[in-house]
């Protein structure tokens, strides 16, 4: 399964969206935004599953719902906002994910938290959340669309996660803080806020790591 959230694609580009369709053993199921499916049939992609926010899919055991997030969409000048655009939530009966895609901070976090609390119980949130701590300087033009690492860290905290990557950074310049910057004001912003020290990390290229299931 290939989770996109946004029209605009920062990772994954078209050659590699047609490539993973190409694959050996066949295509992945691609969950997209609304809107999103006819690029995909455009480039003889078909079976693309389109969610609204709030909606779900179920993969066998698991169940992927799309979910707000505050940003825009658009590939060139001239399609901004013409399709949806968000991050998932995925549950597996060990597991539970979020993804938050780009986004800046904003209350749809502490909804989601809301709206699947009866589902998580006894105060634990996602067992991983993947949260975007990159590209956003300078404030006044970021702010409305890229969360900095103490906003991200208040996305953790609104989610109740038990542990968080950071993601979104360090690919390459896009803004104006340095490269190498994010994981710093990540672990002071993390600090700050007493979280322990494996709460919130980023990882190294090519890093592997293991987590436990879910209680039952």
């Amino acid at each position: 399964v290939v989770l996109l959230a946004h029209k605009h694609y920062d990772h994954l580009d078209e050659t590699s969206v047609v490539a993973l369709a190409a694959q050996p053993g066949g295509p992945p199921l691609f969950v997209v935004p609304l809107g999103v499916k006819r690029w995909f049939a455009e480039r003889g992609i078909d079976g693309a599953i389109e969610l609204d926010w709030w909606q779900l899919v179920r993969v066998g055991e698991i169940e992927v719902f799309f979910v707000p997030s505050q940003h825009w969409s658009g590939r060139s000048l001239s399609d901004r906002m013409r399709t949806l655009w968000g991050g998932y939530a995925v549950f597996a009966p060990d597991f539970q994910l979020f993804f938050a895609g780009d986004t800046a901070y904003s209350k749809d976090f502490a909804d989601i938290r809301s709206r699947f609390a009866s589902r998580q119980g006894n105060g634990r949130g996602f067992d991983l959340a993947l949260i975007p701590v990159g590209a956003y300087e300078p404030r006044w033009f970021m702010k409305a669309q890229h969360a900095n690492p103490a906003e991200a860290v208040q996305i953790h905290l609104d989610l109740a996660a038990q542990r968080s990557i950071g993601i979104h950074w360090g690919t390459f310049q896009l803004t104006d803080e340095a490269l190498d910057e994010p994981p710093r004001a990540l672990a002071a912003a993390a600090r700050e806020r007493g979280l322990a020290d494996d709460a919130f990390t980023v990882m190294a290229v090519g890093e592997t790591r293991r987590f436990a299931r879910r209680p039952s």
